[in-house]
């Protein structure tokens, strides 16, 4: 039996963890910074599931690197530029991973001083990045099936 080349229900399966966990967030998004700052709780929720949804876009990234062999990173930040050197996603995905990572690294690094106007200006201008990295990564998997 032939091996395929990528780990594609490993993939899958992130993919939709990562629309579920969105789709959970943009649902609870408030219409203002004012009521996202007030909701104690739930918005901490919405960082972690955010938080979350970003560390399976980097797994899928470096499942697709080590799957595809596209080269030994000596930092992360290689293997996104593997990706994007071998035409697996475009370097405007590229831009948006970067915010995404900006990110997860004030939501882990500064939970308790988060800035909650800015971290809903994030989500309410970027949020809609995840959907777009989802398909392109539907693209690759279309092309190594």
């Amino acid at each position: 039996m032939k091996q395929k080349p990528v780990r594609e229900t490993t993939i899958r399966i992130k993919l939709q963890e990562i629309v579920e966990g969105v789709s959970l967030v943009q649902d609870a998004l408030p219409e203002n910074a004012e009521e996202f700052r007030n909701m104690g709780l739930i918005k901490d929720g919405i960082y972690k599931r955010i938080e979350f949804a970003i560390e399976n876009v980097f797994d899928i990234c470096a499942i697709l690197n080590a799957d595809l062999a596209l080269g030994v990173p000596g930092e992360d930040e290689d293997i996104f530029l593997h990706l994007v050197d071998k035409g697996i996603i475009t370097p405007e995905m590229l831009d948006k991973i970067h915010v995404m990572r900006g990110f997860r690294n004030i939501v882990v690094h500064r939970y308790g001083n988060i800035d909650a106007a800015l971290a809903f200006h994030l989500l309410k201008e970027n949020i809609g990045d995840f959907f777009l990295f989802n398909a392109e990564i539907e693209q690759v998997l279309k092309k190594y099936q």
